[in-house]
Formats: structure tokens, C-alpha cells, sequence
């Protein structure tokens, strides 16, 4: 539990954002400012490859907007409200508590496509600036303080002088989206079933809200009746769908790649873990690495790279499935054309692993396999002085380890995982296991089947558990 204490200094590290709301919100400086204090106080989650996924989605979107030529910042945010908004300057935001709602990539695609719109038309007025920038000071007071109570009554600090978007600048927002879906090659019909799913969830709030006696929040202004019986909202997401079949482009989504992302999101509280900066840490895989603390390091769908901030001297992490009946020497000398020389055998952390050197002189590459679980990790390490820069890429080489449990984060964390339905399962059967607050609408709602719906035998669904 977090103690008074240090829930003030918290509450003081807001301040800036509290300054910046009485500047002029609706400057792309502003935008850029409120952004870095959000990042700078961790609001965004840690999750590169998520990060990495939700930011292709986004540009991809961007390319094909009213203004292509845009830089446009994605970041999902630390945080378990049913959000996403957007800042001057091209800013977007959806929160990891949103992603647990969504079903595939094209309604993601819809969330990311609607607040674009909001950039591109310039809805950001000092007053709907003013509405997000509440909605800034919220995130950030629940990332750092861990309270929801204090997070809402932030955000209800001057609502009754700031309204938000209006309904004409929500339907701009879903019609332009629409279009920027299509020209991207996603089903703008799409746009409905995330609003609905949102609906859904403003429906559960509110039956909630009406026996607690509290406020209904709602994502911007969702619509009085259900999308589906909103007639212009229909209209618009229908002129996205009559634009010009020629200029239509292949639906860039890949099979099993969102569910892949989504996979152990973590649901609810923000889960705490114990970290250092010269590590980098992959969530999905458990394993870890060090790495000198100006490298970057991005998490790619088949490839995992850590180079210098100069371009210097880069390392690759491949995968593939372990070979049981194969040494690591074996596996590392069959998947090379050259030579390997100065080999040495790899014991790390439980790990059994083979590393050495092919080429010479500056063409030289350090080379290395590690056997981790069922799978097999090659590192292939180049600079462009090797003999200067060998002995780091190896020692980031020979730091490889399993994640440790506390850096995993706290073991009461829950988080959300796909299985599928067994033969006879219904949703309170499946909900019957799962130890959250009315864990079987929950269920209905994380999977569309809110508020009666049933799933059918073998398929695929979320459900919330630990790790």
C-alpha cells in the first residue's frame, strides 16, 4: 500500500501538467510538452513490442489521412481506464484497459483512425484541449499514485465548465476515420463494433454507476442509442464504404498478430516490478539481456535488434524452435557458411549456450546460440571496428537470462489470456475460476457477448487470470 507520503510527492510531480493547463491547450507545443511529462512519469506501458505494434497500425493510418506528411506520436498508456484521446501535435493515446476490449486489429485500427480525425480536423479548441488535458492529469495521477478514486475525482475537476467534443465534431471524427480505414484496407464497418463495444461497456458502467451511486464516465461522447440505431453514424461509416473500389488496398492485417500482442496484456492494476535500465526485458519471450543504457533496442515480429545510438555496432536476436537432439554448437555451426573459430561453450543462469567468432579483421561477426525452453535464440553480433567493439557484444551475449519472478512484476498481477472454449463451457463456468469483481460480465464484455451472449465450443476467447 502506497503511503500518504509518497502519495503527495506523487501528486506534486503533477503540477506540471496543471501549469500546462492554464497555457494555451490547443498548441502542438502544448501537445509536446504534456507528452513528454506524461512519458517522463512512465505513463506508458512496457510492452515494446505492443508499443512497436500499435505505432505500424497508426502510420499506416497516417499515410493515408488528410495530412500524410504529419508526424503523429502513438503510445499505449500504463493505464486500466477505457481510453483513448489525442493531443495537439499529433499525439495518440489508447490505454492498455481499452486494448483488453477490442477484438481484432481493424478495431484498433478505428480507435486510432477516430482520434487522427480529431487531429486532422483540428478539434483541439481551448476547451476540448482542456477536456484532454483533464484526462492527462487523470493518467498520470493513477500511474503514479496507484489510485483510481484520486484519478476520477481529477478527472471530474471542472467538468461542468469543460463539455469535450461535441456531437457534430464526434461524427467528423468517425467519418473521417472511416476513410482513413479505408484508404488503409481496413472494413470501416469496423468503426461500429468498437463504438458498440464501448457502448457496451458505458451500458455495464452504468448499471454499476446506478447501484454505487457514481458518475458514468464515457469514452468522448458515445452516442445515446446504440451505434447500430444511430442513423448518422451510419451514414458516415457507409460514405467510407461507397468511396472508389480502384483505389481500395489489401487489408494489411496479419493472421493471429493482434491476438499475439494482446496475449498477457496486463488487466486491471498496474503491475509493479523490479527492473534495472542497463537490462532490456522481454515480456513475452521471459528472457532478459544487458545493454548499454544509449543503445536502442527494437522488438520486431522476426527479429530482435540492440545497436548503438551511432550505428556503430548493432546485435540480432533470431528464434527458432529447439532442436532437443542438437547441441547449441551444432545448431550454431549448421546455420552458418563460414567457419566459426575461438568457440567456447555458454553456461549462464541454467542456460546452456555456444558462442565464437566468423570472418576476421573488421568483416569479423560475433555468432552465438542459446537454448531457452522449447526454443533456440542465435545472436549475430557486427561493428564496424569488431576487434574495439567484440568483447561488448559478448558480454551483452553472456548476460542473457531468464526474467527473475519479481521482474515480471507482483504475483497477484492479473493479466489476459486467450483459450480456447472447452466442450459444455458456458460464460459463468468459465467465470466461475476467475477472481475479479463480476468476473462474468466481464467476461461477456471483453469477448462482444455482452449482455447475454454465450461462446461456442472451440472458440477463441479471453478470459483474465494470473501469469
Amino acid at each position: 500500500m502506497r503511503s500518504l507520503y509518497s502519495t503527495a510527492l506523487a501528486l506534486t510531480a503533477i503540477l506540471p501538467l496543471l501549469t500546462l493547463l492554464s497555457a494555451c491547450a490547443g498548441s502542438a507545443s502544448t501537445g509536446r510538452e504534456m507528452h513528454q511529462e506524461m512519458i517522463t512519469q512512465g505513463a506508458a506501458y512496457d510492452d515494446p513490442e505492443l508499443q512497436a505494434y500499435v505505432n505500424r497500425v497508426g502510420q499506416r493510418l497516417v499515410a493515408g489521412s488528410d495530412e500524410p506528411g504529419t508526424t503523429f506520436t502513438f503510445t499505449v498508456v500504463d493505464s486500466p481506464d477505457i481510453n483513448a484521446f489525442a493531443l495537439p501535435g499529433g499525439f495518440i493515446y489508447i490505454n492498455r484497459g481499452l486494448l483488453a476490449y477490442l477484438e481484432n486489429e481493424a478495431e484498433l485500427a478505428g480507435v486510432l483512425a477516430h482520434e487522427i480525425g480529431h487531429v486532422t480536423a483540428s478539434h483541439h479548441s481551448r476547451q476540448q484541449a482542456a477536456s484532454v488535458a483533464n484526462k492527462v492529469v487523470a493518467t498520470t495521477t493513477y500511474v503514479l499514485t496507484g489510485s483510481g478514486d484520486l484519478a476520477t475525482a481529477s478527472t471530474m475537476y471542472g467538468t461542468e465548465l469543460v463539455s469535450g467534443y461535441g456531437r457534430d465534431m464526434e461524427l467528423e471524427a468517425d467519418g473521417l476515420g472511416a476513410q482513413y480505414m479505408y484508404n488503409a484496407g481496413y472494413d470501416p464497418e469496423s468503426l461500429l463494433e468498437v463504438i458498440g463495444a464501448l457502448k457496451d461497456q458505458e451500458q455495464f458502467q452504468r448499471v454499476k454507476a446506478k447501484a454505487g451511486g457514481k458518475r458514468v464516465a464515457t469514452y468522448h461522447g458515445l452516442y445515446a442509442t446504440h451505434p447500430r440505431n444511430d442513423q448518422r453514424l451510419k451514414q458516415v461509416i457507409k460514405t467510407a464504404g461507397e468511396l472508389d473500389a480502384s483505389k481500395q488496398v489489401e487489408d494489411p492485417s496479419l493472421p493471429g498478430e493482434f491476438k499475439r500482442h494482446i496475449e498477457g496484456l496486463v488487466w486491471g492494476e498496474s503491475v509493479p516490478s523490479d527492473r534495472s535500465e542497463d537490462r532490456y526485458y522481454h515480456n513475452k519471450l521471459s528472457f532478459t539481456f544487458e545493454r548499454p543504457l544509449d543503445w536502442n533496442v527494437n522488438a520486431g515480429a522476426r527479429a530482435i535488434v540492440a545497436s548503438a545510438p551511432d550505428g556503430s555496432a548493432e546485435l540480432t536476436i533470431t528464434v527458432r524452435r529447439r532442436d532437443q537432439d542438437a547441441t547449441p554448437q551444432a545448431v550454431l555451426e549448421s546455420s552458418l557458411s563460414a567457419t566459426l573459430s575461438a568457440g567456447k561453450a555458454l553456461d549462464q543462469a541454467g542456460l546452456k549456450g555456444y558462442t565464437g567468432v566468423v570472418g576476421s579483421g573488421a568483416a569479423a561477426r560475433r555468432v552465438a546460440v542459446i537454448d531457452y525452453n522449447n526454443l533456440s535464440y542465435l545472436f549475430d553480433g557486427e561493428a564496424g571496428n569488431f576487434p574495439a567493439a567484440d568483447a561488448g557484444l559478448l558480454s551483452m551475449i553472456e548476460s542473457f537470462r531468464p526474467m527473475h519472478p519479481a521482474e515480471h512484476g507482483a504475483s497477484n498481477g492479473l493479466y489476459v489470456h486467450y483459450i480456447q472454449v472447452p466442450q459444455g463451457a458456458t460464460m459463468a463456468s468459465l467465470a466461475s475460476g476467475v477472481r475479479i469483481a463480476d468476473a462474468e460480465a466481464q467476461l461477456r464484455l471483453l469477448n462482444g457477448l455482452y449482455p447475454r451472449g454465450e461462446p461456442r465450443t472451440g472458440d477463441w476467447i479471453k478470459i483474465i487470470r494470473d501469469r
